[in-house]
């Protein structure tokens, strides 16, 4: 019996008055709360709260990137309220705001940086807005169709002459208001440009004469330039670089230029390597594979204590990437972020007559992380990186002494452990039983799991490099395992009819197992897992569910044979447990979003934002609006699957009747995903959601830390 004398826990639990926390405790508690929130409610509940919600470091930044609920009315409010407060303003991906509500940023005559990236604006608004904030010096947001340079006003462009970082997203042919900006020292294009318009008609990318004043850069440190797929972006790009080969930039500290595909040199980019390579000294890089491929570019650029790498998809060979990025094992201690995502090349000594799944040298990898052992990001996905069985250590055992990491991107097959020579029989017999298409044939040699992870496999998972890594790197937030071979049905600007190659032989040896090892990563909050064809149960999933209790990104796509969706039983069980989650992607061939489905997910009372891709998969209507009428919080609904048009129309034409009025950022697509209309829905897509969940794309090292807000 307890101690009458003892005060119970649940009494002292309850006299526990929340107004008696210091208030620097009860700041950092609101800190978490959304700005709408905080002002229009929490402010209104006592006096204390009122005056702890107007003090400078809630009412300084104001973040509604994000706040779905943040409607119309709440907005003009907030800004009427506390207007002249706010210095920082992000308003990025807020599409369902109109551009009148939009135009009252002009109250925040005190802004310094506004971000207006997927907003609704007109040059004329633009110019209303600018000519108001005079003290503005950063600048982020869309240049559309119909943008036109003259009519921006005199006092808008004496605003954008002060303007010392511009993020510029183009969706047509355009300079924006670059000429304007004279002073810059930060420039973030993105180029998302499409090579048609609507009706068919093919796009230039060559600019009117009279709007190629673009200044000369004097002051720019950081230039950064994203293309999306086409022809067009790389030509309008070209028309920004010829003004830097000009001259380039003496203070330039960040060059960064990322492009899907080839994009071939020119006079001028060669003109400007050649300048940079004399003349500034980078801390940052990220250079198109042709410009780097049998160049020696690199061995005559000069670092100063660089942060950020970027090497994706070029054929850059382990000896090359040692003696002219490392130069022979110097100290990089700096480095925070390398991407060598679809290097095959990258670990062994020379690309000339090696295989793409050939041994990785593990010498090279061991200087590579001896001499960037500060590393936070790391990318080494979209390549076969195989251990050798005789020679150095496992590529996993190497990782695991970097233990700053906080995000790490690997190739499935680089986690299987290296199996012994007398091993090699029974994994050939597993790699042609395992199905190349959609049949159900039976596997052969595979070994089995219980859906639940008991603790008689703890020895075994403990005894796997695998289980070995993540032990070492318990701080770890973002991890990707992708098939090397894995390519997404969900298209960017093209059909979604495309050949998919097999897995590696090598992913065969990774299953649930190693799946279940991903549960000891406490802080894990987004998590890809691509392509892993010997998930037999699932069971590891339910790991996740149960320990990771931080995770809020969820994308799992091809797991298991492609014939029959073989987890579906784990991944209800996981979905129970999963309160933080707030974005899912779901790929995968035959999936049924049927009523169990569904009920699993009502679960997770975070999400947000939910991507189905399934390839003659299939949707219970009626499972779907119960869905959406439980789960408050969803407001991007995206599932393209093998249902008919008319099914998929009406399905979504429903979700919009019952539950636009209430959610003001809703957006719903459902189509079915072959059908040859596909990319003009894409284009509609809100770019925030396209980018960030529906296309499916490695996000680690993908930028620089930091690179904008």
């Amino acid at each position: 019996m307890p101690n009458k004398d003892e005060p119970n826990t649940i009494d002292l639990m309850n006299s526990i008055n929340l107004m008696e926390f210091s208030d620097e405790i009860l700041l950092h508690i609101l800190s978490y709360i959304p700005s709408t929130d905080l002002i229009l409610n929490v402010r209104r509940t006592c006096r204390k709260l009122a005056t702890l919600c107007l003090d400078k470091s809630l009412t300084h930044t104001v973040l509604l990137h994000r706040d779905y609920q943040a409607s119309e009315d709440k907005v003009k409010q907030l800004v009427r309220e506390i207007g002249k407060e706010i210095h920082q303003l992000n308003m990025a991906g807020c599409y369902w705001l109109s551009g009148t509500t939009i135009e009252h940023v002009t109250r925040c005559r005190n802004l310094v940086k506004v971000n207006l990236s997927g907003c609704h604006l007109t040059s004329i608004r633009l110019s209303k807005m600018l000519s108001a904030l005079q003290h503005l010096r950063s600048l982020a947001i869309d240049v559309n169709p119909g943008f036109d340079a003259s009519q921006l006003s005199s006092e808008c462009k004496a605003t954008l002459s002060r303007v010392l970082e511009l993020k510029q997203t183009l969706y047509t042919p355009s300079y924006g208001v670059v000429p304007c900006c004279t002073s810059l020292e930060k420039l973030l294009l993105y180029f998302e440009i499409l090579d048609r318009t609507r009706e068919g008609a093919i796009l230039s990318g060559q600019l009117m004469v009279g709007q190629s004043n673009v200044p000369h850069y004097q002051n720019l440190r950081v230039f950064y330039a994203r293309l999306a797929p086409g022809y067009i972006n790389q030509e309008v790009v070209r028309l920004y670089l010829a003004v830097l080969s000009d001259r380039t930039p003496e203070n330039l500290h960040a060059f960064l230029i990322s492009v899907p595909g080839s994009f071939a040199e020119s006079g001028a980019t060669k003109n400007l390597l050649d300048s940079m390579a004399r003349n500034v000294s980078l801390d940052a890089l990220q250079l198109p594979k042709s410009w780097l491929n049998g160049s020696s570019l690199l061995q005559n650029m000069k670092f100063n204590n660089p942060f950020y790498f970027s090497f994706s998809r070029c054929t850059l060979s382990g000896g090359h990437l040692i003696q002219r990025v490392i130069n022979g094992g110097k100290d990089l201690k700096s480095l925070a972020s390398l991407n060598l995502s679809g290097c095959i090349h990258c670990l062994s000594p020379d690309s000339l007559f090696r295989k793409a799944e050939d041994d990785i040298d593990s010498s090279i990898l061991e200087t590579l992380v001896m001499s960037c052992c500060n590393l936070k990001h790391l990318n080494l996905s979209a390549a076969h990186h195989h251990s050798s069985e005789d020679l150095g250590k496992h590529l996993c055992q190497l990782l695991a002494q970097l233990q700053h990491l906080r995000s790490l991107s690997l190739p499935v097959c680089s986690i299987a452990d290296s199996s012994p020579k007398a091993d090699k029989a029974p994994t050939q017999m597993v790699t042609n039983a395992v199905p190349r298409g959609f049949g159900k044939k039976v596997r052969i040699g595979v070994q089995t799991y219980p859906r639940t992870v008991s603790s008689e496999s703890v020895t075994q998972k403990s005894s796997s490099v695998f289980w070995t890594l993540l032990e070492n790197v318990p701080f770890l937030e973002t991890l990707e395992l992708i098939g090397s071979n894995f390519s997404s049905a969900m298209p960017r600007n093209e059909p979604a009819i495309r050949n998919s190659l097999p897995p590696c032989s090598r992913a065969q040896s990774v299953g649930d197992a190693e799946v279940a090892a991903i549960g000891q990563l406490a802080f894990l909050r987004n998590l890809t897992l691509a392509q892993l064809p010997s998930i037999l149960t699932g069971s590891g999933l339910i790991s996740i569910g149960l320990q990771c209790q931080q995770l809020q990104t969820l994308s799992l796509a091809n797991l298991g044979m492609m014939g029959k969706v073989v987890y579906m039983s784990a991944l209800s069980d996981m979905l129970k447990h999963c309160k933080q989650l707030k974005d899912l992607r779901l790929e995968q061939p035959y999936f049924s979003a049927n009523a169990q489905f569904f009920q699993a997910l009502s679960h997770c009372s975070s999400l947000q934002r939910l991507c189905i891709i399934s390839r003659s998969g299939t949707l219970q209507a009626d499972a779907v609006m119960s869905f959406m009428g439980s789960c408050l919080g969803l407001v991007m609904c995206h599932m393209f699957t093998g249902e008919s048009l008319t099914a998929c129309k009406n399905l979504q034409q429903s979700i919009v009747r019952s539950f636009q009025a209430e959610r003001p950022a809703l957006n719903v697509v459902i189509f079915p995903l072959l059908h040859e209309g596909l990319t003009d829905v894409i284009r509609d897509v809100p770019m925030m959601h396209l980018d960030e969940i529906t296309l499916f794309k490695s996000r680690v090292a993908e930028e620089p830390p930091n690179l904008w807000w």
